[in-house]
């Protein structure tokens, strides 16, 4: 009988844990282990299974460091891609390096790579229609309307074949910036909405290109959660909209420029910085990046440039001289979303601009994942790791 019993001894259970008997006593107060009676023996037993999920998790604690036990955040890969891969500070499209690519790539080719190698010019067919009714829809934020458009195309009648990549992310663009959908190269859509001259023009370009893909990120996962549910590419970028949406994520840009606005009207710069600083936990939004210890080679990459268009510029140059004391103040390096907000702010593009930047961009990199998970016919169902206190009779 002893040989079928699944619990085990508080000896045997603080073994497994690599703890001491205290310290097992102290996880069953605090909720973290059950234990059971043995019978007419006053001696608790502990179920295996439980112990053996508690030592699991420690395990994940040894491997991951202070943030183990939030692995899937920013640590263990969870899927496997042969889309994008961040390696020693370089974010690398199918190989290929993006800082190289945005010096003359346009986002139509980007994409091309993101989804098949550029085994396929895609971008060759005509400007899509807008979905019906979109066009009369009421105005809103721009993200807003882009969701309205997918929405309309992922509830549309399924016997009509649905926009392809290429057609989705014109009418995104469209949406986004409220215009007919058009076959012009993406960036040119971007600068012709927002007036912008040639030099900011190539800004835009390179932009788009940084932005087109970023690994495993929140709104990527979301998108590859509903394509393996075998829903609509519509509906699977719907899914990657409302995940851009949240603060924590598409909403970087915006919360740089509120830095920006607040610190140069500011009579005291560096005061008005660390206000903003502090409203915002745990890490400020522009700033700081976990999988870019040594700085976020996009924002890099964008502000090299701004620097150079800021002798000319005595607005861009205050800009930029917030950046480099931001980044003193709190002792961290730009990421992307900062190089958006200053963008945004020193060429009097609409507020939102830098969203509508991201969006478009990413967009690509979603069609590509979504793909890819179609590919391979899974389906994304984690199981969860309960951690709450156990009711046993």
């Amino acid at each position: 009988m002893a040989a079928m019993n699944n619990d085990l001894s508080a000896a045997e259970a603080a073994r497994l844990l690599n703890v001491s008997l205290p310290t097992l006593y102290s996880y069953v107060s605090r909720g973290l282990l059950a234990s059971v009676s043995n019978g007419a023996s006053r001696r608790k037993r502990y179920p295996r299974e439980d112990v053996l999920r508690l030592a699991a998790r420690k395990n994940d604690a040894k491997r991951g460091g202070q943030t183990a036990m939030a692995a899937i955040n920013w640590g263990l890969p969870v899927l496997e891609t042969r889309i994008s891969h961040i390696l020693d500070g370089r974010l690398l499209y199918r190989g290929c390096d993006a800082t190289a690519l945005a010096e003359s790539a346009t986002l139509e080719a980007a994409a091309g790579l993101l989804w098949d190698d550029n085994a396929s010019d895609y971008f060759q067919q005509d400007a899509p229609a807008l979905p019906p009714g979109l066009a009369g829809a009421p105005d809103g934020p721009p993200l807003a309307r882009a969701m309205l458009a997918l929405a309309m195309l992922a509830t549309a009648d399924m016997a009509h074949s649905l926009p392809s990549g290429p057609a989705l992310m014109r009418i995104l663009a469209a949406a986004l910036l409220r215009t007919a959908p058009s076959a012009l190269p993406l960036h040119l859509q971007l600068a012709r909405a927002w007036q912008a001259d040639a030099e900011q023009t190539e800004l835009i370009r390179a932009a788009l290109i940084l932005l087109a893909d970023h690994e495993l990120n929140a709104s990527t996962f979301a998108v590859r959660c509903v394509a393996s549910t075998g829903a609509s590419l519509p509906a699977a970028l719907m899914a990657g909209l409302a995940a851009l949406s949240g603060d924590k994520h598409g909403g970087g840009s915006a919360a740089a420029r509120r830095m920006l606005t607040q610190a140069l009207a500011a009579p005291d710069a560096g005061a008005a910085i660390v206000a903003c600083y502090k409203t915002v936990a745990p890490e400020f939004a522009g700033f700081g990046h976990p999988l870019y210890p040594g700085g976020d080679p996009r924002a890099a990459y964008l502000l090299e440039i701004l620097s150079r268009m800021a002798h000319e510029k005595p607005e861009l140059a205050a800009i930029l001289a917030v950046c480099a004391a931001a980044g003193q103040l709190l002792d961290a390096r730009p990421n992307a979303d900062l190089a958006l907000a200053a963008m945004e702010l020193a060429f009097g593009w609409p507020e939102g601009a830098g969203m509508v930047v991201f969006a478009l961009a990413r967009s690509a990199g979603w069609i590509a994942h979504a793909a890819e998970q179609a590919d391979s016919a899974a389906l994304i169902r984690p199981r969860a790791r309960y951690v709450g206190r156990h009711q046993r009779d």
